[in-house]
């Protein structure tokens, strides 16, 4: 990869101490073998200077947001930082609040503002792109019809809900030759950024395997994957999907060769009606035993004020105790005041991949629901060091001297690097620049690519159900 284009992929002034911290580089050995960069370049080229997170455009792109949810209002809250970027003209979602909070932010007029996505598409064609953040069940539809709309598209993981589905987006893709960016937004959080940057140096010599986790957290788990939206795989996508494609993508992208074949195993183990405590009842709120279970709604919704976003409740004000009302009502009537142990929920709570790549490189992908803490651990595995790293700290040891690198900086309170370890601006920036300059070069993941990797979990699932080995 030249410095230009690193640099252009980084996309953030901000990041520059950043990635400077990447610790006594002094220490490495000297230039590497067989044409790889040396280690003196890779100091320089960590530690220059970035691009800031504002895709510098002639005039700002149009978008309209399809469901206006959490991850809808975070991409077009790009918008609100950087107005000579990207403008937002429309809005589409059936719940009501949330539709008139978009048209009221963005001054969006009546005739633009709509209820059901379908009718989007009943008026003449009056933005560049749309943003489309609906329910796994309403990816596929709109895409198809945005991009036969002649809307460039900006779509929420997961593409869609079967492999079909997706390689049909990836055709009206091609048809219609669109930009479709699919929102693998950790490619642009500057930890993953970079570690596949030291990989591609060559510094730890040929990859020979990756070993990936991602860990979900218990509590996580029962409100997103037990009791939540995504319980159910057939209404949703299997949780290889809905959570882990970002995992998918992102060994495909540090690998950076295609997967042959792919084996899976695991199950749901405990959010079972069978594993129910003796005395438990059908909901936390009245349950006898409910001090007793870690995953209660009670503490996760009331006590500790954790995921009030499902409830419309901003976060700024989440502890703010004029909701409480409000919460033990949904506690009362909604699936999130379930039993865990009774909800109807069909996905894994355990799930084990193994990958085979081109050129005999091996992969190992966990995806674990009874963790303490989230984000993802990963093991690189090279001839001449190996990488380890928790998604904050990455530590590199070269076998010949034994030195270590280590890149430890935490970019969380950094403007515009706030979510998903910084990687939410970061994909609507280069969106905006692929629109506007109609050059799909800018994101770095192509939709070819993207579909790829969710192929690798859907099969990863068949693979899991029939326990058999299934190539792609």
């Amino acid at each position: 990869m030249k410095r230009s284009e690193f640099l252009r992929l980084m996309g953030a002034t901000t990041v520059a101490a950043a990635l400077s911290d990447f610790q006594a580089i002094s220490q490495t050995v000297g230039t590497l073998r067989g044409g790889t960069v040396g280690a003196d370049n890779l100091a320089d080229e960590l530690s220059s200077d970035l691009e800031s997170q504002e895709a510098v455009v002639d005039k700002p792109v149009t978008a309209i947001v399809i469901g206006a949810g959490a991850r809808g209002r975070t991409y077009a809250s790009y918008s609100e930082h950087y107005p000579n970027s990207l403008k937002i003209v429309g809005v589409a979602d059936i719940n009501t609040e949330r539709k008139e909070y978009m048209k009221n932010l963005y001054r969006i007029p009546d005739e633009h503002c709509f209820s059901d996505w379908k009718e989007v598409f009943n008026v003449p064609k009056f933005a560049d792109a749309v943003i489309i953040a609906t329910p796994d069940n309403l990816h596929y539809e709109p895409a198809l019809k945005a991009m036969a709309a002649g809307y460039d598209l900006l779509l929420e993981k997961p593409v869609a809900q079967s492999i079909k589905e997706c390689t049909d987006i990836l055709k009206y893709a091609k048809r219609y030759d669109r930009i479709v960016g699919i929102c693998h937004v950790l490619r642009y959080a500057p930890y993953f950024i970079a570690l596949k940057k030291v990989l591609d140096s060559g510094k730890i010599g040929e990859l020979v395997s990756i070993q990936h986790m991602e860990c979900i957290r218990y509590h996580h788990m029962a409100h997103s994957y037990v009791r939540g939206n995504w319980k159910s795989s057939k209404d949703t996508t299997p949780i290889i999907i809905a959570k882990s494609c970002h995992d998918m993508d992102m060994m495909r992208w540090l690998v950076n060769k295609p997967c042959k074949s792919v084996s899976a195993y695991g199950g749901l183990k405990l959010f079972k009606r069978e594993n129910a405590p003796d005395g438990s009842t059908e909901r936390c709120l009245d349950c006898p035993v409910e001090s007793q279970c870690p995953y209660s709604a009670k503490k996760i919704y009331l006590q500790r004020r954790q995921f009030l976003y499902v409830f419309d409740i901003p976060d700024n004000d989440c502890k703010n105790h004029k909701y409480d009302s409000l919460i033990l009502d949904k506690l009362r009537t909604s699936d999130y005041g379930r039993c865990v142990y009774r909800c109807d929920n069909d996905q894994c709570d355990h799930f084990v991949a193994s990958l085979e790549f081109d050129n005999n490189i091996t992969g190992a992908f966990s995806m674990e629901a009874f963790t303490a803490t989230g984000g993802r651990l990963t093991r690189v595995m090279g001839t001449k060091g190996w990488i380890e790293g928790d998604m904050k700290k990455f530590t590199v040891t070269d076998f010949l001297t034994n030195k270590k690198l280590v890149w430890n900086k935490d970019i969380s309170s950094l403007p515009g690097y706030e979510g998903h370890a910084g990687g939410d601006f970061g994909i609507v920036k280069d969106f905006v620049l692929a629109v506007a300059h109609r050059d799909a070069s800018y994101l770095t993941s192509t939709i070819d690519l993207s579909i790829e990797s969710h192929v690798m979990g859907f099969l990863a699932e068949k693979s899991r159900v029939l326990k058999k080995r299934i190539d792609m």
